[in-house]
């Protein structure tokens, strides 16, 4: 029989206190420590300096001036938020799931240390009623890579060992984080860093993507499928498994239930209901003004060194320093300019696929019957500039066999196309196939701006951003055709060949060889018809039915290097113009920012404001970085940009103006309005162009194959007025319908003080310099008259 002894059971109680001590003395040593790194074994900590201002990633944001969302720059896109903007149903989901005692705990849970120990021992999943880690924990880990290399010690390559130390560094981290932050900004600090999968991070950006909602309009459902998540976002990915993280949801809405933040009731109603997501990835491919972010992108990262060597210690980065950039960019504007550019690019697409009708649109014209002929080959030479090529000739070398038949290979690939969900496909076809396919697509470029403020307010690069990359307003340069004769214009008015009042026959103009640098034979332009009217023009007809002849005869008498120099000064900024008389026709690659940037300076009264595309950047706190200011500069007489303005309102108001549509049939001329406008094509219908000027707002596209020879073959399809005048004269409808956007309403060019154009009396001499009318008396006039 057992007998009781005390002073055994005295040593027993006295060891055990001594080993309690002991281990409690050892703990305290070894967090120490690793607190302080004792002799290198551990690696070091985040610093003081980093603890109180712990760095996530963040992504830097692009809005517009009317202050909406235009897209994000990110390696991980996260926007963080207050608790305020989080639904109390996420909150409540959070808690019961992730850990309960979260109000309690000073960052470390005994109480749940112990559960999930017990729950290894008995398989238990712990982690549905929290798990060993708290939400503190969780955080610190999620914001402080404590696995680091920089952070390693002796012991840290050690496997096994190492993990206890960075866990044990999580434990010291989230005692700190208490102890300086309280529990609401701990709780929105681990919202804003945790991963939903599919390169989404923080609640804000989840609720975006898997119900396109923000974070404060998360029902109790959404709100559990999200936190659900949390375990195992590839694992209970809603997209990938549904069933899967339908059941998930449901754990997370016992969990509520068991904590008294849902009712019974409330839990069947919400276990039974479907999942229904609303999903959207943003990536770079999305959202409104692709091209536009994609441009000034680049411009970003350039002030952004700058910004950094001017201040030392400033580490800004676009992609995790969470920027705020303001943009010039106008929402309702840039709505309406991809609504209009779209639909005119498909009707002329259609009818590009029914002109080219079985055949081939990549050609160029035979010079013996002067017959469109397709390029032997033209497929086969584009292929070998592509990456795919190019991947496949480091494969193969040499083996061009090998590599032609893998260009020929079948492959499942998206495309765009006009129509269809997102405006793409599922298809099945060869890399060489899709460059045929591709090839047969017109693209265009399209910029809208302010010509007083210079803020760009609409951009449109392209058709597709997710497809085609390439930027058409800025990085793409074509020949502008009829639309760079403003400047053969102004310049013949501006050194006194010409006023507005002269008058000029249409007739033969004649270049010998070696005459203002031709190189070639004698060169003599042709009208786009074919022939010469013989007629006496006023420069308002001429430039408004685009008559070759008359900036022949200007420019034989301007020279072209002083037009040159006239259109850089007006904010062309090509080096490549050529100096030989085919520049009165537009022969010079200029990109659609030029061009617009140019027009400006005829509507802005003579003065050039170069192009500003973002106002003002911040930091993730709100303090501004950077303002930006206009770059303004007289460069022309207010008198002479009216006279310009004058002259170019011809197209749309005379009755063969190229552009007389505008008044005919689209009716923009109503109440007063009044529009300065030039049509431009090239000799074989490449390209297209339109500029657009009203008092507030300057306008221009190009439409276009991205390769020369892809074209229409006649200029009533191939000219400017139809290819690509239609998509201005529906952005503008939309413009001036929207109540919103007064200051770009319908009125008159503003004239400049004591203005007048009399040509009464007015006429050119045989040197095509202007003579004053000859003075009449008055008995005289009378007997006239």
């Amino acid at each position: 029989m057992f007998e009781f002894a005390p002073g055994r059971y005295r040593n027993v109680i006295r060891k055990l206190w001594w080993y309690s001590l002991l281990g409690i003395v050892l703990l305290v040593l070894y967090v120490v420590a690793v607190s302080y790194n004792f002799f290198w074994l551990f690696g070091g900590m985040p610093s003081l300096k980093a603890l109180e201002n712990p760095k996530s990633e963040e992504a830097s944001e692009v809005y517009t001036a009317d202050n909406q969302l235009l897209g994000k720059y990110y390696v991980e896109n996260r926007t963080p938020i207050e608790i305020s903007q989080v639904s109390p149903n996420v909150v409540s989901a959070l808690l019961a799931t992730e850990d309960a005692r979260f109000v309690k705990h000073s960052g470390i849970d005994p109480r749940s240390l112990f559960r999930a120990v017990s729950g290894l021992v008995t398989f238990r999943d712990a982690s549905s009623s929290g798990g060993g880690s708290t939400l503190t924990q969780q955080t610190a880990k999620n914001l402080f890579d404590t696995r680091q290399e920089e952070l390693r010690g002796v012991l840290g390559h050690i496997p096994l060992i190492n993990l206890v130390i960075a866990k044990t560094k999580e434990w010291i981290l989230a005692v700190r984080l208490e102890r300086n932050y309280t529990k609401q900004e701990v709780m929105m600090m681990y919202l804003n860093t945790v991963s939903f999968g599919n390169n989404t991070y923080g609640i804000k950006t989840a609720a975006k993507t898997y119900f396109g909602k923000e974070p404060w309009n998360l029902n109790v459902e959404e709100a559990a499928l999200l936190v659900g998540m949390l375990k195992n976002p590839t694992l209970y990915n809603p997209r990938l498994f549904e069933e899967r993280a339908k059941e998930r949801r449901n754990v997370v809405l016992g969990q509520m239930k068991k904590y008294k933040f849902l009712n019974d009731e409330q839990y069947f109603t919400f276990k039974n209901k479907p999942l229904k997501l609303d999903f959207s990835v943003e990536n770079q491919n999305t959202g409104m003004a692709a091209y536009f972010r994609s441009v000034i992108r680049d411009d970003i990262k350039r002030w952004i060194r700058q910004y950094n060597e001017e201040n030392p210690g400033a580490e800004l980065d676009l992609y995790t320093s969470g920027l705020k950039i303001y943009t010039t960019i106008d929402s309702r504007m840039q709505a309406y300019a991809e609504e209009a550019v779209m639909t005119n690019m498909r009707d002329q697409q259609k009818k590009f696929y029914e002109h080219w009708r079985g055949r081939n649109p990549w050609v160029k014209k035979d010079d013996r019957t002067k017959k469109y002929v397709e390029i032997p080959g033209f497929i086969e030479s584009v292929a070998q500039r592509t990456t795919r090529y190019k991947q496949l000739k480091a494969v193969y070398g040499n083996d061009d066999k090998a590599i032609w038949r893998e260009m020929r290979k079948p492959t499942k690939m998206k495309v765009f196309v006009y129509g269809g969900r997102r405006n793409e496909k599922d298809t099945t076809m060869s890399p060489l196939d899709s460059i045929k396919y591709y090839k047969r697509l017109l693209n265009t470029g399209f910029m809208s701006m302010d010509p007083r403020s210079g803020y760009v307010k609409a951009w449109v690069g392209g058709i597709s951003f997710k497809h085609m990359k390439f930027d058409h307003v800025r990085q793409s340069r074509r020949q502008p055709g009829s639309t760079f004769k403003p400047f053969v214009y102004l310049t013949a008015m501006d050194q006194g060949f010409v006023t507005p009042c002269s008058h000029l026959v249409d007739r033969p103009t004649v270049f010998a060889h070696g005459e203002d640098n031709n190189g070639g034979p004698a060169w003599m332009p042709k009208n786009s018809t074919g022939r010469y009217s013989g007629r006496s023009l006023s420069l308002r007809e001429a430039l408004g039915q685009s008559i070759n002849t008359v900036s022949a005869q200007l420019i034989k008498k301007t020279r072209a290097a002083a037009v040159i120099d006239y259109a850089h000064k007006m904010g062309i900024e090509s080096k490549d113009l050529p100096q030989n008389p085919t520049l009165c026709l537009g022969t010079g690659d200029v990109s659609v920012y030029e061009m617009v940037a140019a027009y400006c300076a005829f509507a802005n009264g003579g003065t050039r404001v170069r192009p500003m595309m973002i106002i003002r950047i911040t930091d993730k706190n709100g303090n501004e970085l950077k303002r930006f200011t206009p770059d303004a500069n007289q460069v022309i007489s207010s008198n002479r940009a009216y006279e310009m303005l004058h002259l170019m309102r011809g197209a749309v108001e005379e009755p063969n103006g190229t552009a007389q549509r505008l008044r005919t049939q689209y009716k923009l001329l109503e109440g007063g309005n009044e529009i300065a406008a030039k049509t431009g094509t090239t000799s074989n219908y490449s390209d297209a162009w339109f500029m657009g000027m009203t008092q507030h707002l300057v306008s221009g596209l190009w439409v276009g194959g991205d390769d020369r020879p892809i074209h229409f073959r006649t200029i009533e399809l191939g000219q400017g007025g139809r290819l690509a005048m239609p998509a201005w004269a529906m952005y503008m409808q939309k413009v001036y319908k929207d109540p919103t956007l007064t200051q770009y309403r319908p009125e008159p060019f503003r004239k400049p003080n004591n203005f007048k154009i009399d040509c009464g009396g007015y006429h050119i001499d045989s040197s095509q310099r202007y003579i004053p009318p000859k003075v009449v008396p008055e008995d005289e006039e009378e007997i006239l008259q």
